[in-house]
């Protein structure tokens, strides 16, 4: 008995239709891969003004870092963002990874890239806008722009994460499937 070619190569042929409704519910909850991570980038804006020096600064409590004019609290400032950023990207490709593959894994990554960098955003934004509301008023000296990002290569550190783990989780991912021998193929 000869058997048909979708059940000797274990796919099913092209013909047979998807499950009813699954397709269009999976398809309408592509829009939290943006969503989650912009609303997040404003929680880390807000994060950022509290532990930056020259913000709240609760990270180091030093007096000598409350001043957001001073230049040495910009790099430290940046480096706060940077690494909230880096951890908001790690938490964000987890979560890409511990998605079903089936369902669009190439879409959600992109989509939660583009998340990425607007969740970015929104914390830049979001933190000087706190800076603005919450730091306490004087005269900046001129010239000085206060608390304010001033490296936006910053701003790529969560896409970035994104983009370069789910990479390395699928790529360890294939290999451990191992390759087959070319007798195992059928």
């Amino acid at each position: 008995m000869t058997l048909p070619a979708y059940e000797s190569t274990g796919h099913a042929p092209n013909g047979i239709p998807p499950a009813e409704g699954r397709g269009a519910v999976r398809r309408g909850r592509t829009w939290r891969w943006v969503a989650v991570p912009a609303v997040s980038g404003a929680l880390l804006g807000i994060a950022w003004w509290l532990l930056a020096p020259g913000g709240a600064n609760l990270l180091t409590g030093d007096p000598a870092l409350a001043d957001p004019a001073a230049p040495v609290t910009r790099l430290p400032r940046d480096l706060v963002l940077a690494g909230l950023l880096l951890l908001a990207g790690c938490f964000t490709a987890v979560w890409l990874d511990s998605s079903k593959p089936e369902e669009g894994r190439g879409l959600r990554t992109i989509l939660a890239t583009a998340g990425g960098l607007a969740g970015g955003t929104a914390a830049w934004q979001l933190g000087m806008l706190a800076a603005q509301w919450w730091a306490p008023s004087g005269t900046l000296p001129e010239g000085e722009d206060g608390f304010t990002l001033r490296s936006f290569v910053v701003l790529l550190v969560w896409p970035l994460t994104v983009a370069v783990l789910a990479f390395l989780y699928n790529l360890v991912s294939l290999l451990g499937k191992g390759t087959r021998v070319a007798g195992d193929a059928h």
